[in-house]
């Protein structure tokens, strides 16, 4: 039997993001969090490190990273001691783009699909196959995309999981003001090369 979406939401829309994780994890449901290690990333990972310090953390490394990203990415793992599960896709970077060429432009449709299945949705999937969860809790919030605003706290992914974003509701202020709080590590400077720009998904979140 699945979960009452609209209930929940109707009851979770108010909710501190704790409560929202200690909700999630209450369902007794395998489960794991993913991470961009992007701007703000250490808010959820913060939550996770407290609330559920074993629960595994998929971060999907492209390959493509600014370094910056991987020093951050680094200091939040010692910081936290989180159970960071990284994967990569089967392709090196050097490796791609001597069989594939550089990083396609997205007017380049097909190629810029292939690229983000290689780089992004490979791993991931990869990801779903060895941790088998049946939750996933995401940083994801509400300003961030359009494809972003029709979700909602808890909502069902096309591959079955039960997708929750405890921070769904935040404003980009708040975000500042927790790492802020809590003198986490952050980057100031991030480039998805499956998105490159803010408001595209790279299709973990829009995948049929």
């Amino acid at each position: 039997m699945g979960l009452d979406l609209d209930k929940i939401n109707a009851e979770l829309r108010h909710a501190a993001p704790e409560a929202i994780v200690r909700w999630a994890l209450a369902q007794g449901l395998p489960a794991i969090a993913s991470t961009s290690m992007g701007p703000g990333a250490g808010v959820m990972l913060h939550l996770v490190s407290r609330l559920a310090p074993s629960l595994p953390v998929i971060w999907v490394d492209t390959g493509y990273n600014l370094p910056e990203t991987y020093r951050t990415a680094e200091a939040l793992r010692e910081r936290l001691d989180l159970n960071l599960q990284v994967y990569t896709p089967a392709l090196t970077a050097e490796r791609r783009q001597a069989l594939y060429g550089p990083i396609p432009s997205i007017e380049e449709s097909e190629r810029h699909a292939l690229f983000t299945r290689q780089v992004k949705l490979e791993p991931f999937e990869r990801a779903l196959a060895e941790h088998r969860p049946a939750l996933w809790l995401t940083g994801i919030r509400r300003e961030e995309t359009d494809f972003r605003r029709g979700l909602d706290v808890v909502t069902r992914d096309p591959r079955g999981l039960y997708k929750v974003a405890p921070l769904f509701h935040w404003t980009q202020a708040q975000l500042e003001d927790y790492l802020f709080e809590h003198g986490l590590p952050d980057s100031t400077r991030y480039f998805d090369p499956t998105k490159v720009h803010a408001g595209r998904e790279c299709g973990l979140h829009s995948a049929a």
